[in-house]
């Protein structure tokens, strides 16, 4: 990485990655991006290194990132674009992605009305009987240990009924990164039930989705996941094919 302050070459093409990517965001806090290489380098199409960092960043599924950082090696780009304002990269790049979200970001994407539209007309069998179930309130903590406790408050639609359930899951690495599958360690509530249990855990991997984490032209796939205490920190590895236009 080239040392010391960017130059003026440099500003201007991180600046082009910075708007680009904040197109696709609903909210932003902070945003920085980082670009180092040199005047020659450029003209040959070479990037040293690109530095994304984020904080406050509302994606998909009105799912708000704490904190988000990816770092790249080396890039190929074609000179070219940036002279029309624009990063085209002539071959994919990896990069390696940090992100944060904390339990307030988690609850927050629980209760938005994305998710809950989904559980609106969730058919499932309590007691043996077909019903309707919608969520009346859901909370995650994360006590740290790696483990998540999800309390939930659900009402059955054709009796009015409430239903109160308690759960607690270990989320684990599934399919080579692809995914996130919680195991049930313990579950209670009234007229509690599997269906019940696993409908909203079922709500909960969806949300941890790694695509609602990915930016236009990125793909991720995950390393590793730690719940601490207050907070999930997930690292991934990143293929970058296009930077966000």
């Amino acid at each position: 990485m080239t040392q010391g302050k960017p130059d003026l070459g440099e500003q201007a093409i991180s600046k082009v990655a910075e708007l680009g990517i904040t197109s696709q965001l609903d909210e932003v806090e902070e945003l920085n991006v980082d670009i180092r290489t040199d005047p020659g380098k450029i003209i040959q199409g070479q990037l040293d290194s690109v530095v994304i960092e984020g904080k406050g960043m509302v994606m998909q599924q009105d799912l708000r990132v704490e904190a988000i950082e990816i770092n790249t090696d080396k890039i190929a780009i074609n000179p070219l674009s940036v002279v029309f304002g624009d990063i085209e990269l002539t071959h994919p790049t990896e990069a390696e992605t940090h992100v944060v979200l904390t339990e307030a970001d988690l609850n927050r994407a629980l209760n938005s009305d994305y998710l809950r539209s989904k559980m609106q007309d969730l058919k499932i069998t309590v007691e043996d009987k077909p019903v309707t179930i919608k969520p009346e309130h859901i909370t995650l903590q994360l006590p740290g240990d790696c483990k998540f406790v999800l309390d939930a408050t659900m009402l059955i639609r054709e009796t009015g009924e409430k239903k109160q359930v308690h759960a607690t899951a270990i989320p684990h690495v599934k399919d080579q990164g692809e995914r996130i599958s919680l195991e049930i360690l313990a579950a209670e509530g009234q007229g509690l039930n599997s269906e019940l249990v696993t409908a909203l855990l079922n709500e909960l991997t969806e949300l941890l989705d790694l695509r609602n984490f990915e930016l236009q032209g990125m793909t991720l796939r995950l390393k590793g996941l730690d719940a601490q205490a207050g907070r999930l920190v997930l690292e991934a590895a990143t293929t970058i094919r296009e930077f966000p236009s």
